[in-house]
């Protein structure tokens, strides 16, 4: 593949026929790695003690099959049109609609950049203390913030294929197994089931967290499905990936959590005294590839605005999120997890509804408007709708619902305005 990869292929044009390579192998293997990280174990780790562990796990089987299940739908969008996220919210949104989620999903991928080279930052200076005696922080910021802007500048294809396949699923493979393994050597998995819950969280908003987790990647599939050689192969290879990353690491943040106490120090702590040391280096190297793409994806919604390359806006967003890294505490991580799916959820309802099931999987030269009226109600009124939930049903879960009522208040103002015509 050429290096220009990352370049050759603008947001709004599609990537042609001939140079769609990727597999259902790539995709497992790219989503599978995005679904392993540290910021996936402390999300398991939020909720317990709320919940008991028996019912956090069926929280997070029944989370992360509803999410996957969107996330793949989604990257479905990307594979047929051959455009990125932000090219394929254009149809729905219009042409200068569309600009609106492009901004924000470079301002929250600006932020899920910053908070990944946090937790690789932490997690080494905690292994580094521990082994070593030693704490740079400084040093490991700039070091993993320089990795992911190099992975980055590199483009999705040529990760996939020299990074990912070559050898780096292979490093989760064993990290992953090992935690597993060390988990159930050094601790009483019967004792942490019989442990009841505080009560403080409710089961449905325990799902509502885990759906946050795949439908976050909702902005960024389809700037990785788009090499997709068919859509068959991209909804089962990244539905199978993420379903079982989310699932096994959830579940270990969960496990972990309730060994070690509360507090993100503390379950660093637990991981790596565990005899898991070696398994939360693996990860740690590895979870740079989560953000490398936040980073890439940040660059590729920006370059829908602005007639700058890729990989020059790949530099900048690398530099910005290092730079916040240096200065942000991760402490409301839960809060930011919950307001990415009040404005990405509604969102890609209004997608699916327009590209599935208004314009059946087609996409016709000159049928995008400069603004899609209709589509941005809808997006509003699933905003308004989460919002309305979670403040007066906050244990009922918001995320779901904000999804569908968007997509049939959609669907209603299309049918109206085609009754209209």
């Amino acid at each position: 593949m050429a290096p220009s990869d990352h370049d050759t292929y603008a947001p709004l044009t599609p990537v042609p026929e001939d140079r769609r390579v990727f597999r259902a192998a790539d995709a497992f293997s790219l989503w599978f790695s995005l679904g392993i990280g540290l910021l996936v174990l402390q999300a398991g780790a939020f909720l317990v003690p709320g919940l008991s562990l028996g019912a956090a796990l069926a929280a997070i089987v029944t989370g992360s099959v509803l999410g996957v299940l969107l996330l793949a739908t989604a990257g479905v969008v990307g594979a047929d049109t051959g455009l990125s996220a932000i090219g394929s919210l254009r149809p729905a949104l219009g042409a200068r609609g569309a600009a609106i989620p492009a901004v924000l999903n470079a301002v929250q991928l600006t932020g899920w950049g910053a908070f990944e080279i946090i937790a690789m930052r932490d997690s080494a200076d905690a292994l580094a203390r521990q082994t070593f005696g030693v704490s740079h922080p400084l040093i490991w910021t700039l070091l993993f913030g320089a990795l992911a802007t190099g992975l980055a500048i590199m483009g999705p294809v040529s990760f996939v294929r020299r990074f990912l396949r070559a050898w780096g699923l292979w490093l989760l493979l064993a990290g992953a197994g090992w935690l597993s393994w060390r988990l159930l050597a050094d601790h009483d998995l019967a004792a942490l089931l019989a442990k009841a819950g505080t009560g403080e969280m409710s089961f449905g908003a325990g799902v509502d967290l885990v759906v946050a987790m795949p439908l976050s990647w909702l902005p960024l599939i389809a700037d990785y499905t788009r090499f997709g050689r068919t859509p068959g192969g991209m909804f089962r290879g990244s539905a199978a990936g993420y379903l079982l990353a989310n699932i096994w690491f959830m579940s270990l943040g969960a496990c972990y959590a309730l060994t070690a106490g509360n507090g993100e120090g503390l379950l660093l702590a637990a991981l790596a005294a565990s005899g898991g040391g070696i398994a939360l280096l693996l990860i740690v190297i590895d979870e740079t590839d989560n953000t490398f793409a936040d980073i890439h994806s940040a660059a590729i919604s920006t370059a829908t605005l602005v007639r700058l390359k890729p990989a020059r806006l790949a530099l900048a967003f690398g530099a910005i999120c290092t730079a916040i890294a240096l200065l942000a505490p991760i402490a409301r991580y839960e809060s930011f997890l919950l307001l990415i799916g009040s404005v990405f959820a509604p969102l890609f309802g209004v997608l699916l509804a327009d590209h599935f099931i208004v314009r059946r999987r087609r996409l016709e030269a000159g049928t995008i408007s400069a603004l899609n009226l209709s589509g941005l109600a809808a997006w509003a009124v699933g905003i308004a709708a989460y919002q309305a939930l979670s403040r007066l049903a906050p244990g009922l879960g918001a995320t779901l619902p904000a999804f569908v009522v968007a997509a049939i208040v959609y669907l209603g103002l299309r049918r109206l305005i085609s009754h209209r015509a």
